[in-house]
């Protein structure tokens, strides 16, 4: 069946707290005609006092109704009409003409229902949606609220190969030769038996027909039948990171001449192995896994999926030096698989963040029991395809994994998911602290060699020596489980280790979060068990990295995170005022994590993570925050340092500054306006990077690579002159005028030399008229209380992004960017059919 986008005309309302009453009362809600995807939890008001707070960002949920009248042609009655939902934020029920269709309480699986039943055909119908998100505290992370993926429809014959049935697989791949099966379920839904054939056509990354076989199949009225055969393809092109070559499947269901359905897949020719001693393989090569995990939304236009907004990040990630992404909690959309499979980009994908236990007042654990299994079934069902798609993770810090109940429903779930897909491993990603937490004083005692009562004598207290760093700082009541001795003591101990065996033991190989302490000791207790560094701390980076390089049996590492999100706001920024982080810290709204910022501009500590992976020679220069220099800041675990790419710091002349080199080389001198400030070592040794302190004057600095005492690679950071332009950096011109597609313009000052201020805190308007709208726009600031679909944005560290999306009429948009002060830029995009 051939799957198409169904989400032009739609109309939002959102009908208040009682849609009954307000029908039943004749109450008009606020109604708006718009194109799906779309995301309603963006457009809120944000308020200090909803039950959300920092989680979502501030951003309350709510109840929301979709409709979409259209006509259902007569001929219609002699087809099968199906209706697919990619992403319903969340609980939702659908209604066609008024009558209950079929719904679908998790917010991220896709659900497809069969509409012929409810169709009026010859004259128009209305479908209505209901995304109830009003039960709020359900998220830990900013959800989105609505139909924020696509819906899609099919319009088939009778007899027709059924939705998300068609499958391909490369069980045997050699560099001469590939085996693909084929497999399908051919459905009648008529009474007659028909006859037919079914051809299938495989073809090549040109466009060139590998293979094809013709099969005969005569289909029984009211039956389903499965076919599955294999087909020979001779010196394929191998799908892998470096060439992401993609194949396409075609079946045509013919009937004498007449054809009866197409369907089309794309996938890839790879082979994917594991092992203790030689770790994860494609084709045969060894591969560390670059990874970084990631939240759903995109930005600044909330949590909508649109193709080229998941296309973009998953570009601009591995441009930053990872090969693999961790769905973060949720089944990742069907865009980004796509984006992935072309860019040659590894996926884990994630079926839930917990099982039976909440982790919030209103989230899905209480629903988890009973819909797991159809939410695999779907999860699988959409990934299968996918050559990007290397690995399942079952769930994410389940509270229940010491419990002996945990290891037997994680062993369903796995035991479930090898039925659906044998050809993927399946890992669990278990956080040590949340699972032990019921056995925490037994495991604090057994590290300090304390008893209780000696434990909680001494807290707060440094009269006693205790037996280890870690003793010292269990018994002075430090708390920090995430990092140092004694998050490093608590993960290897014996006790964690017997209370995690069972459910470790598991799976494929064992996920861990944030216990960097037990990748090297698992291989000494458990020889044949693979590691992954499902989450881990940025701080980690530098151990974590050699560890992955020293040990085949750590298969990669999964950093937390590899773009900044909408929620959990405040987790990782920088406080120089007393506040905490993971605290209500209103009015910050974004994580303030990631390597690369909300609106898609690296951070520092991207250019050092890409140094540690080994893909870059060039130094990295990064500066402190000048203006808060000497002062220390409140951080969290997540946190790395408060720095810039920037030498602008006006006001600050004489004010001392902390200038980091990132580099890979043995040594690095660092220059200011031509003086030496000194030659420092660097490299693995030294965490790859060495400070200088110098105070601040405008101007150059350089900083120069020496290997083996011979300059190497050199970086210079310049100071923006006062004379500047407003620079709009439009990342596409062109776009396809589908409704759907995006530009993002960059947008900053910068002087002469194209060097931007980021001192710059201008307000910056952006128009945008003709064949496209804005969807949305803002910085990277953390702390703003702006709102993502105002036209008025400050500059944060220099930058403001607008996001313009194409209409469905070709034609010019343009788009005239403004400024305090009169400077104006306009951009002309070009939207074509």
């Amino acid at each position: 069946m051939i799957r198409k986008k169904w989400n032009r005309d739609w109309i939002m309302s959102k009908p208040g707290e009682n849609p009954m009453m307000a029908a039943v009362m004749g109450l008009q809600a606020d109604m708006e005609k718009l194109t799906l995807p779309h995301d309603a939890m963006i457009h809120e008001h944000r308020t200090q006092n909803t039950k959300n707070k920092h989680q979502t960002g501030f951003y309350p949920g709510g109840c929301y109704t979709y409709t979409k009248v259209f006509e259902a042609p007569q001929e219609w009655s002699e087809k099968m009409i199906y209706i697919a939902f990619e992403g319903v934020y969340e609980n939702a029920r659908v209604y066609i003409n008024g009558d209950y269709a079929g719904g679908c309480p998790n917010g991220y699986r896709e659900f497809l229902l069969c509409a012929n039943d409810f169709l009026n055909y010859g004259t128009d119908n209305t479908v209505t949606v209901i995304a109830n998100n009003s039960a709020e505290e359900n998220s830990r992370w900013y959800s989105g609220s609505g139909i924020y993926r696509d819906v899609c429809i099919y319009v088939a014959n009778q007899v027709h190969v059924k939705a998300d049935s068609l499958r391909i697989r490369t069980p045997e791949v050699e560099s001469d030769l590939a085996s693909v099966e084929v497999d399908m379920h051919l459905t009648n839904k008529g009474i007659s038996k028909r006859k037919t054939k079914v051809v299938i056509t495989l073809q090549n990354p040109k466009g060139e027909e590998a293979a094809a076989v013709n099969l005969p199949v005569t289909v029984f009225g009211g039956a389903e039948e499965h076919l599955r055969t294999r087909i020979q393809i001779e010196n394929p092109d191998l799908w892998s990171c470096e060439t992401p070559a993609l194949y396409s499947c075609t079946v045509k269901v013919m009937e004498n001449e007449e054809c009866l359905d197409e369907t089309t897949e794309q996938f890839g020719i790879r082979k994917i192995s594991l092992s203790a001693k030689k770790g994860f393989r494609i084709n045969g090569k060894e591969v560390n896994l670059r990874g970084a995990c990631i939240h759903h939304d995109n930005g600044v236009i909330g949590a909508v999926t649109l193709e080229r907004a998941e296309e973009r990040r998953v570009q601009q990630l591995k441009a930053a030096g990872f090969n693999c992404l961790r769905s973060s909690h949720h089944p990742m959309s069907r865009a980004m698989l796509k984006a992935c499979d072309r860019e040659g980009m590894l996926v884990l994908d994630e079926l839930s963040d917990f099982w039976t236990r909440s982790k919030n007042n209103n989230d899905y654990a209480d629903k988890f029991p009973d819909y797991w299994a159809q939410d695999a079934e779907a999860m699988i069902a959409k990934d299968y395809n996918h050559p990007s798609v290397i690995m399942y993770i079952s769930g994410n810090e389940i509270q229940e994994a010491a419990t002996a109940k945990g290891a037997q429903l994680n062993r369903l779930i796995t035991e479930k998911i090898h039925e659906l897909d044998d050809s993927r491993y399946v890992t669990v990603a278990i956080n040590g602290l949340l699972s032990c937490m019921d056995h925490m004083g037994e495991i604090m005692c057994d590290i300090t060699g304390m008893t209780m009562e000696e434990m909680m004598q001494m807290q707060g207290q440094t009269s006693q020596t205790p037996k280890s760093d870690a003793g010292a700082d269990a018994a002075n009541g430090s708390t920090d489980l995430m990092k140092g001795p004694l998050a490093d003591a608590f993960a290897a101990n014996h006790i964690v280790t017997e209370l995690l065996d069972e459910f470790a033991s598991v799976t494929d190989l064992v996920g861990y979060n944030y216990l960097t302490a037990r990748h090297e000791m698992e291989h000494e207790l458990f020889p044949h068990r693979v590691i992954l560094g499902t989450e881990t701390l940025p701080s980690d980076l530098v151990r974590l990295w050699k560890i992955v390089k020293n040990n085949s049996h750590v298969i990669g590492d999964m950093t937390w995170t590899g773009y900044d999100y909408i929620g959990e706001a405040g987790a990782g920024c920088f406080y120089y005022d007393g506040r905490q982080g993971f605290m209500p810290n209103w009015p910050i709204s974004l994580s303030g994590m990631g390597d690369i910022d909300l609106i898609g501009r690296r951070r520092p500590i991207s250019y050092y993570r890409e140094i540690v992976f080994g893909l870059r020679k060039e130094p990295y220069i990064a500066v402190e925050r000048v203006n808060h220099y000497g002062e220390k800041p409140t951080i969290s675990a997540w946190s790395w340092k408060d720095e810039l790419e920037s030498w602008t710091w006006k006001g600050y002349e004489g004010k001392g500054a902390v200038i980091n080199v990132y580099s890979d080389a043995d040594e690095v001198e660092l220059y200011q306006n031509g003086i030496s400030l000194g030659r420092k070592p660097a490299g693995e040794e030294h965490d790859f990077y060495a400070s200088f302190e110098t105070p601040y004057q405008p101007g150059i600095l350089k900083a120069v690579n020496y290997r083996a005492g011979v300059e190497a690679e050199k970086m210079t950071l310049k100071t923006a002159n006062t004379a500047a332009e407003l620079s709009v950096e439009a990342d596409r011109t062109v776009l396809k005028a589908d409704g759907a597609d995006l530009s993002y313009l960059m947008i900053s000052v910068k002087d002469e030399n194209g060097t931007c201020n980021m001192q710059e805190v201008k307000e910056v308007t952006v128009t945008v008229t003709g064949a496209g709208t804005l969807q949305g726009m803002g910085s990277a600031d953390p702390e703003t209380d702006n709102y993502y679909d105002n036209t008025t944005w400050k500059l944060y560290d220099g930058y403001v992004l607008a996001v313009v999306r194409a209409g469905f009429e070709p034609g010019e948009i343009h788009v005239m960017v403004s400024t305090e002060g009169g400077r104006k830029n306009e951009i002309i995009l070009i939207a074509e059919k």
